[in-house]
């Protein structure tokens, strides 16, 4: 998703690190009733990075997943910033320290210049929290969300 379409997207990934990051998330998402999105752009300008994610997280209309258990990882490339935003559903059960924790754990990849890499274990333990607690029902679960990466400008 371009939210300007008249604007060139600039490329974050290449398709093998884009590949990498979707079949996170599909992965993810297999073992739960819980939704993971990504979101990646350049700047993140006079803004915290939460609230940017916040922002992002209900222009998406995330917070319309049936239990409440969707999560946003947003990333500001250039920036350096970065933030997970998980809705009251999933919020309630792991808490702000466990988003910090999966936070300092994507720092520690990103530090090493391996971007994709520290999203896709970024998303493969907020799959592991999202299973614990809203286990997969294949009589009624649903791909609420798309699993594609959206980038901003």
């Amino acid at each position: 998703m371009n939210i300007f379409p008249w604007k060139k997207r600039q490329k974050f990934f290449s398709e093998e690190e884009n590949r990498l990051i979707v079949k996170a998330i599909r992965h993810a998402e297999q073992r739960t009733s819980g939704e993971v999105r990504v979101f990646v752009e350049s700047h993140c300008s006079w803004m915290d990075a939460i609230d940017k994610a916040a922002e992002i997280f209900f222009k998406l209309k995330m917070e319309k997943t049936e239990d409440r258990n969707a999560v946003l990882v947003y990333v500001a490339v250039k920036d350096r910033q970065l933030a997970v935003f998980g809705d009251e559903g999933i919020h309630k059960k792991v808490g702000s320290e466990y988003w910090n924790k999966v936070v300092k754990e994507m720092l520690s990849s990103f530090s090493k210049n391996d971007y994709a890499k520290g999203i896709a274990e970024c998303v493969v333990q907020i799959g592991d929290a999202l299973c614990e607690s809203f286990p997969y029902d294949k009589k009624s679960d649903k791909n609420e969300l798309p699993d594609e990466i959206v980038f901003g400008r």
